[in-house]
This record gives C-alpha cells, sequence and structure tokens, in this order.
C-alpha cells in the first residue's frame, strides 16, 4: 500500500524532511456518499497511527459524477507506512471499507501510481514569510 518505497518522478520534495505522493483509487459503483461518512467518521485510532506512521496530511479527492479518486499524500521520507499497512488495524479499515472501494483480491484498495508532471515552488519572498 501507498506505493512502499519506491522513489520515482511521482514523489516531489516538500521539505528535506518530507515528500508527497498521489494515487488513484476507484469507488465501487455509486458509493460516494457511503465512502465520505466512513471518513467523516475516521477511527481516531487509526487517524493516529497514520500520524505516527509518518503521514503528516493526507486528502482524498472525487471527481463529481464519477468513482474516481485522487488522493495526495505527504509524509515523512522515514515513513513507517509499510508496517502500518501490515497491521490488524488498517486490515480492519480495509475490510471496513471493501463494500465501497474497489479492492485487490488481498481486500488492499487497488492504488494507481500517479507522476508528478508539474510542480509551481514558492518564490523565495513567499517561502520567507511562511
Amino acid at each position: 500500500a501507498w506505493h512502499g518505497d519506491r522513489r520515482s518522478s511521482g514523489d516531489y520534495a516538500v521539505n528535506e524532511e518530507t515528500e508527497v505522493i498521489a494515487f488513484r483509487m476507484t469507488l465501487v459503483d455509486g458509493q460516494i456518499e457511503l465512502y465520505r461518512k466512513r471518513h467523516d467518521e475516521i477511527w481516531p485510532e487509526l487517524e493516529a497511527a497514520l500520524r505516527v506512521a509518518g503521514v503528516v496530511e493526507y486528502r482524498i479527492f472525487n471527481e463529481p459524477g464519477t468513482d474516481d479518486l485522487f488522493a495526495v499524500m505527504r509524509r515523512k521520507r522515514g515513513h513507517s507506512l509499510d508496517a502500518l499497512a501490515a497491521s490488524s488495524l488498517m486490515h480492519r479499515w480495509w475490510d471496513m471499507m471493501a463494500d465501497v472501494t474497489v479492492t485487490g483480491a488481498d481486500g488492499v484498495p487497488i492504488q494507481r501510481e500517479l507522476l508528478q508532471v508539474y510542480d509551481m515552488k514558492q518564490s523565495d519572498e513567499r517561502r520567507n514569510k511562511l
């Protein structure tokens, strides 16, 4: 899950400590409202585990009128997402989400890596103000 530790042109640095990955997933036909509801009610222990594993930001978008999901995750370079993916907590979440997300035979949501094709950097002036 989360494309392991592969480095590709799809990973880009936010700073020296973090990187951003992006990927697509697919909903089971028309399940966006249930998908959204479950994420609105995400288990606090899962959100905490994601943070401990090195996730700094995680956003998931839906193209209206489709079953396509687009996820963007900023994570620490030394993340432990592979260990989280092997945990019973993560598998319980994926089991619960299997009726709304297209999964592989292993029950893990199918993620299709997206490669970055453009990156507008902050100007030095703006970066110094942040």
